[in-house]
């Protein structure tokens, strides 16, 4: 019986130990996150083979704003102290509080998008699609890709909240907080690699550096070479 009761009082996440002592969903959450890690690698490093390989303009350095994506980073790392506080509030089951953070990370992502859905009608206005140029095929992708992880980051936030207000998160549920909050400072991270190498190191190229008849010319010609 004694050991009966110690175990109706463990915390939700060792009510089920594995070989490795985490949780079965957050030892998900981190083959996900894995898994996220090779996707976004695979984008960042077709990017990263093309940079400054386009043929035909706009180029980075025409179009690209730093300043503007800088305060909209600035902006997505304040919701990931956001993202701190809900769970630190859901441990402590401070009810109130619980919906104030989660909602402010959401609110705070949702300015993210707000930024990239103005920077992408900008440069569409510049003449940069998708298949313009090499410069557009993998900026788009990557930071697309990056845009539809923050959306469902969102989602994720408002389900929670949704929850948070039937008062059914606390400390006994805090791993579902906690989860959400692993995906949230991933995506957050990530943006901080695509932005030191879109923006801040590649946000000044310009045309190709090697022999021009070497680069395809754009999306067509990129899957081409697959």
């Amino acid at each position: 019986m004694a050991h009966q009761t110690e175990m109706t009082h463990h915390a939700p996440e060792e009510e089920h130990p594995t070989t490795t002592g985490i949780n079965n969903r957050k030892l998900l959450m981190w083959v996900f996150l894995s898994s996220d890690c090779l996707f976004f690698g695979s984008l960042i490093a077709t990017y990263m083979v093309y940079r400054g390989q386009s043929l035909v303009g706009p180029y980075p350095v025409d179009i690209i704003d730093v300043p503007v994506t800088t305060i909209s980073t600035f902006v997505l790392l304040c919701s990931s102290f956001a993202m701190v506080r809900a769970l630190a509030a859901t441990n402590e089951d401070r009810q109130g509080a619980i919906i104030v953070w989660l909602l402010l990370t959401a609110f705070l992502g949702a300015i993210f998008i707000g930024f990239q859905v103005y920077e992408f009608n900008l440069f569409r206005e510049e003449g940069l699609r998708i298949d313009t140029n090499l410069f557009g095929t993998t900026f788009f992708t990557l930071t697309g890709f990056h845009g539809a992880h923050v959306t469902l980051g969102i989602v994720w936030l408002l389900g929670l909240a949704w929850i948070a207000k039937k008062g059914r998160l606390g400390p006994k549920t805090a791993l579902d907080v906690e989860l959400a909050g692993l995906y949230w400072h991933f995506v957050d991270i990530v943006w901080i690699v695509i932005f030191t190498l879109l923006y801040l190191i590649g946000g000044f190229d310009t045309g190709p550096a090697g022999d021009p008849s070497l680069v395809p010319h754009s999306i067509t010609g990129l899957l081409g070479l697959i």
